[in-house]
C-alpha cells in the first residue's frame, strides 16, 4: 500500500527485514549531523531525532502491549520533530468551515430522526 504523497524511492537497500532509502537517510542523518556540528542544535536533541525512525518501528501489533504502550509515549513525544504534528496556530477556512457546520448539523437532524423512529433519507 503506497502513501498518496510518497515520494518515489531511487535506491533502497534491503538488509534482512530493514529497507534503507540510502539519499534520505544520508540527507536525514547528515541534516542532523550538520546541525550539531554548527551548534544549531544539541547533540541530546539530535540524538533524539535521530532515534525517530527507531521509535517508529517499535510501533507493530506483534509486540508485547508494555513495548507499544512505550512506543506510543515516545512517538507522541516524537510528533512535533516527525513533522506529522497538528499544528498550533492555523489559517480558518471559511469555506471549509461552513461545509464541515452543514454537515454536522444534517448528521444531528439524521441522528434525531433515527432516535423517534422516523425514515431517514439516504444521502445523496
Amino acid at each position: 500500500m503506497s502513501e498518496p504523497h510518497a515520494r518515489p524511492r531511487c535506491l533502497v537497500v534491503r538488509v534482512g527485514r530493514l529497507r534503507i532509502d540510502v539519499p534520505g537517510s544520508l540527507g536525514y542523518f547528515g541534516g542532523i549531523g550538520a546541525a550539531v556540528a554548527f551548534g544549531v542544535i544539541e547533540p541530546p536533541l539530535g540524538l533524539f531525532i535521530a532515534a525517530v525512525p527507531l521509535l517508529k518501528m517499535l510501533h507493530r501489533r506483534s509486540l508485547p502491549t508494555p513495548v507499544r504502550f512505550v512506543s506510543e509515549i515516545l512517538q507522541g513525544a516524537a510528533q512535533p520533530v516527525d513533522g506529522k504534528a497538528e499544528g498550533t496556530i492555523r489559517l480558518s477556512d471559511p469555506e471549509a468551515s461552513a461545509a464541515r457546520d452543514v454537515e454536522t448539523a444534517d448528521s444531528a437532524e439524521r441522528g434525531e430522526q433515527i432516535k423517534r423512529g422516523q425514515a431517514v433519507p439516504a444521502r445523496a
